[in-house]
């Protein structure tokens, strides 16, 4: 089979494009042929070795994958060759074949393609598990979303409306922006790109409270971090839940805690993966609940751009500029 390997830490012009074994199936694990690897932020963390999971090299990135079982092993009774499934939190998503433990993948529908199946565990997981289990979001409150048009924050605008909020999307660009209105958030800021002085946050901090609404915002769902968490946290309710999601802007943010006193606010970090691994019947019935909203058509990947396998690095390199919108998807053929 044909995968992009790791071998060095690097950016994304640094994996190689190699021919390897096919994986065989042992007991309890299933072979995929993956037909689409949708690509993740944390991808190009994981190749650059700066990412909290360090694999040995040599590696091949790729996360989750979407595609037909193809063969399984011993024990496997709950699928079959020939089955369409996903699985997510894995590791060597760019390639043409998958080894995987037969428990980490799921059936999806015939009515749902592999491009946007591939993009649904982590970016919707993350942010289903995010605004159900950590913010506990009710109906009817405000939700204010950082870097809304990436693929976890696009993904927040559709399941935070799926669950009635009312949604502020904040991107970098008014087209990104457009694109959050248009799969359904109510609202929305542009708040250019960084760095930003004192003046320059005190500025963003009151267009944030001017939209989300002078009882602040009771939900921040922050993929970017850097210049622009304190503005959105100086614009959060009393009581408020605010989420640490990431830090595409390339900083961790410094917060003054005398903000969470004076709004009796919590601030709760997500890490989707590591929740996985301690609650896998919790995750599963999650799932369940995102097929049933995808189902329903209340969320849909948005599948910006495709890349061939050959083409992995220069579709990863996509995220390392932050142009990125909705999921970049690599497909096998």
């Amino acid at each position: 089979m044909k995968a992009l390997l790791s071998r060095e830490a690097g950016g994304p012009e640094s994996l190689e494009l190699v021919d390897l074994p096919d994986p065989v199936a042992g007991p309890k694990q299933v072979v995929i042929d993956i037909a689409a690897c949708a690509l993740n932020f944390p991808d190009l963390l994981m190749v650059a070795d700066q990412y909290q999971t360090k694999p040995p090299r040599p590696f091949i990135p790729g996360g989750e994958v979407a595609g037909v079982v193809s063969a399984v092993g011993e024990g496997v009774d709950a699928l079959q060759p020939g089955d369409r499934v996903i699985a997510g939190f894995v590791l060597g998503g760019l390639a043409e074949k998958i080894l995987v433990p037969a428990g980490g993948a799921v059936k999806i529908p015939d009515s749902m393609s592999f491009e946007e199946a591939s993009g649904l565990i982590i970016a919707y997981g993350t942010a289903h598990h995010a605004l159900k289990d950590r913010a506990r979001m009710k109906s009817g409150e405000t939700l204010l979303v950082l870097g809304a048009s990436g693929g976890t924050g696009l993904a927040a605008v559709e399941v935070g409306k799926a669950m009635g909020a009312r949604v502020v999307a904040a991107a970098s660009t008014e087209e990104k922006v457009a694109l959050c209105l248009a799969r359904g958030a109510d609202a929305g800021i542009v708040y250019g790109r960084g760095p930003l002085d004192a003046e320059g946050r005190k500025a963003l901090s009151a267009r944030f409270k001017a939209v989300v609404g002078e009882d602040g915002a009771d939900v921040i769902y922050d993929t970017v971090g850097g210049d622009y968490a304190e503005p959105a946290l100086r614009a959060i309710a009393f009581e408020g839940r605010y989420l640490v999601v990431g830090f595409a802007a390339g900083e961790i943010p410094r917060i003054p805690l005398n903000l969470t006193l004076l709004k009796s606010c919590d601030i709760a970090g997500v890490f989707f993966g590591a929740w996985v691994r301690r609650h896998r019947d919790i995750y599963r019935q999650n799932l369940a609940e995102l097929m049933a909203l995808h189902q329903a058509g209340k969320v849909r990947p948005h599948v910006s751009e495709t890349f061939p396998l050959a083409r992995g690095g220069e579709a990863m390199g996509r995220l390392a500029t932050r142009e990125a919108v909705g999921k970049i998807v690599v497909v096998m053929k």
